[in-house]
């Protein structure tokens, strides 16, 4: 049983929300505070739209909809944080930014209060070298979308104590996830392997080896993954890709990190994917 019963998160978007979602599901309560008004209210909305959904698939009733809703505080005020033994920080992906959040959390929640970040790169040694409880500092890196996905990366920095990462574990257990322990690195576990392999496939097509369906069809068929490699770059964005190769290239200073020439030429003729209508595919 987690001896977390109440969760704040910093971030109603897509992470934030669908975080919240979880936890409200699993009978946790939460307080998901955002700068905007119109922001929680969106977050909210967007919370309760996924909830029909569930309904719509005889996975929830209307009754567990109003439960979980009942248990989601939307707020614009950090003092509504003060009751959580947990916040989580799922800011834009932006390290001022995350920064300047932790240390005003610092100010206000007490000392045994328990704070972790939904990043997908920045460093949780670093990170929490920015605040005033290192030891109570620690990454947890859900994936989107939230609800559905059953992972959940918890990532130990430097000064993470065990009494940290056991009730963090406990709690994505809680909220029916399975949680794997990775040390700080970047790229963590699985962004470390998947955007190699994504880069890959861009060396692959711009040898000419395969077609782009091809490439998917055969990553498909051959690894059982859910969805080609080319395909998913379209999904998380070519500049997202390459901004992650970058990072990985910078920190680890190993030439099997350099972005994949093709990719980079795609970026820089504004081919990101499915949010500009063309990438790999057009949609």
């Amino acid at each position: 049983m987690s001896s977390i019963q109440t969760v704040g998160i910093i971030g109603a978007g897509t992470m934030g929300n669908g975080i919240a979602q979880a936890c409200a599901v699993s009978g946790i309560r939460v307080v998901m505070v955002d700068v905007a008004q119109a922001a929680v209210d969106k977050g909210l909305a967007t919370v309760a739209g996924s909830l029909d959904r569930l309904i719509k698939k005889e996975k929830l009733t209307a009754e567990g909809k109003a439960t979980a809703l009942a248990l989601i505080k939307g707020s614009t005020s950090y003092d509504d944080l003060k009751g959580a033994q947990l916040v989580i920080e799922a800011a834009t992906e932006n390290e001022g930014l995350k920064v300047k959040i932790l240390q005003q959390l610092d100010g206000i929640l007490a000392p045994e209060v328990i704070v972790a970040t939904n990043t997908s790169s920045i460093s949780i040694t670093k990170l929490a070298a920015a605040t005033q409880r290192a030891d109570k500092f620690i990454g947890m890196h859900f994936f989107n979308p939230v609800p559905m996905m059953a992972l959940v990366e918890i990532i130990r920095g430097l000064q993470t104590s065990d009494a940290t990462h056991d009730a963090v574990k406990a709690l994505a257990e809680a909220l029916g996830k399975t949680p794997i322990t990775v040390k700080n690195a970047p790229g963590f576990v699985v962004n470390r392997i998947l955007v190699p392999m994504i880069n890959e496939a861009f060396f692959v097509l711009a040898e000419g080896i395969a077609t782009p369906e091809d490439i998917d069809a055969g990553m498909k068929l051959g690894t059982n993954q859910p969805i080609g490699p080319l395909a998913l770059a379209d999904m998380i964005g070519l500049d997202v890709c390459l901004a992650v190769m970058n990072v990985y290239m910078a920190e680890f200073n190993d030439s099997k990190y350099r972005p994949a020439p093709l990719l980079k030429e795609m970026v820089a003729a504004g081919w990101l994917g499915r949010k500009t209508g063309r990438g790999v595919y057009t949609y």
